[in-house]
């Protein structure tokens, strides 16, 4: 199996997409083809191993940038490291295609260079989101839809369905819609209609209602369905509360002589309540919808997330996730 990374992609590039590239290799014996600047990505390899067996360079001098318009860049920037690596799946010299880069410039060139499966109209980004009780849950859409239909929404659900259940073996995900009440009533026209098409799907999905945000850490469900307006807000407002509760919480312990004694006794507690949302466990998220695998790994991605995205793209690709995508979408 061959993985395309975009080696330029992503806030700690490409050092960290490098080591986290060999790392993978390694680990789940699967050939890398590092896509971006030649010579700084031999110099790392040099640094970083003596082995360079089922690593591939695949030099591009141009790379796309978090400012750089998505649509404009895929179709301009044909020398970038994204491009390329999403070209490398196009013409089946990869079988999937991992980047810590821009978000809007991967789903743009998911859908433009490598092409939606047929019958979905709207790719989806699948976020997994950590709970209390030491699991996660699937946001789908996380950003990739501003506006959308309830068709939509099903076929998100669907999609979400076919990941948990092949990529992270659970037999029946539960499936549930992300609105402001449990009643079956409340919401948007949007809600309500989708609402209706979970309930009466003649597929094999779990749904089980609605869910408030205020739930959505206490583990009621394995995947959580929404517009990716809605989506994002979601995730960025989780990340930014476990993100300002760490700092609140280790400015207070360090703030007195008093408080440093307890902490040294709570430090192993704190620690794995940290754990609990390291997003470098899963790596990345899977845009689902298009027609091969591929994997948005975290902008800040070290190398151990890295390697688990890679570790999830060869995942989606032995169990033959968009196959059974367009199966499903074929019979809904």
């Amino acid at each position: 199996m061959r993985i395309a990374v975009d080696a330029m992609g992503g806030d700690n590039a490409p050092e960290a997409i490098v080591k986290g590239s060999i790392l993978a290799r390694d680990e789940y014996n699967v050939s890398i083809i590092l896509s971006g600047k030649e010579n700084e990505i031999k110099k790392l390899l040099e640094k970083n191993t003596s082995d360079f067996n089922n690593i591939e360079i695949l030099n591009a001098e141009e790379v796309i940038s978090n400012d750089d318009k998505p649509v404009m860049a895929i179709r301009r920037k044909k020398n970038s490291s994204l491009v390329k690596a999403l070209n490398a799946v196009k013409d089946k010299e990869a079988d999937a295609v991992v980047s810590a880069g821009s978000t809007g410039a991967l789903l743009a060139g998911a859908t433009l260079v490598i092409g939606r499966i047929k019958g979905i109209e709207r790719p989806a980004i699948g976020s997994l989101i950590p709970n209390m009780s030491g699991g996660f849950a699937l946001l789908i859409d996380s950003g990739a839809n501003v506006d959308s239909k309830p068709e939509f929404l099903y076929d998100f659900a669907i999609m979400g369905d076919i990941y948990l259940k092949k990529v992270m073996n659970m037999s029946s995900p539960r499936i549930a819609l992300a609105n402001i009440g449990s009643e079956k009533t409340k919401g948007d026209k949007l809600t309500v209609e989708t609402y209706n098409l979970l309930e009466n799907t003649t597929l094999p999905l779990n749904f089980t209602g609605n869910i408030e945000a205020r739930e959505i850490l206490q583990g009621k469900a394995d995947i959580i369905v929404c517009d990716g307006f809605v989506g994002n807000m979601i995730l960025k407002t989780l990340e930014g509360t476990v993100l300002e509760l760490m700092k609140g919480l280790k400015k207070e312990l360090l703030s007195s002589t008093r408080t440093k004694i307890g902490a040294a006794f709570i430090k192993p507690a704190l620690s794995n309540f940290k754990s609990k949302f390291d997003y470098s466990e899963h790596g990345g998220a899977p845009i689902l919808g298009v027609s091969n695998t591929v994997i948005k790994a975290h902008g800040s991605s070290d190398e151990k997330a890295l390697k688990n995205a890679i570790r999830q793209a060869k995942i989606c690709c032995e169990n033959n996730v968009n196959e059974l995508i367009e199966e499903s979408i074929m019979r809904r």
